[in-house]
């Protein structure tokens, strides 16, 4: 954000809190844009055969993870979980439950993981072009992002 959404004067550097954060420099004014994460719920989502792994169309071609969707206004995050599986994989969410919370700092994003297990046959939403059923045990995580709550998640499973 580069200027003040209340007045339109350019935001400028300023310590705020001990922090500097980009503030609108009229003192009447007192704008200060926070840039606070944004909340993203990930589903690993389990099926008998394994954990989804899906492919965004704004992905590059070989990269696959679990589910995501941001957390709307007043939802609940488990809701949330329960609402993306449904709309991004076509699947009936049987149970749900919370893994674990995540910064995510790349994205400037918090991410609320929960396992979910689902059934019913993957129809993709619009977002999504591909996706691949990964046996638990060839599932592996990675050391950012939704990658830890998979790592997590399995370490729970042993």
């Amino acid at each position: 954000m580069n200027y003040c959404p209340q007045c339109a004067n350019p935001l400028a550097e300023t310590l705020v809190d001990m922090e500097v954060r980009n503030a609108c420099p009229d003192q009447a004014c007192g704008f200060v844009f926070f840039d606070n994460p944004t909340p993203v719920v990930a589903m690993i989502v389990e099926l008998e055969d394994g954990v989804v792994m899906a492919h965004n169309v704004a992905w590059p071609k070989k990269f696959f993870s679990i589910i995501t969707g941001f957390l709307e206004c007043r939802e609940d995050p488990q809701e949330c979980a329960q609402r993306e599986t449904e709309e991004e994989l076509g699947l009936q969410v049987l149970s749900s439950s919370l893994v674990g919370v995540y910064p995510f700092a790349q994205q400037n994003q918090v991410i609320i993981a929960y396992h979910v297990r689902a059934a019913g046959e993957v129809k993709l939403n619009d977002e999504l072009d591909d996706y691949k059923i990964v046996p638990k045990d060839k599932l592996k995580g990675w050391d950012m992002g939704t990658g830890l709550a998979i790592t997590d998640w399995l370490a729970q499973q042993a």
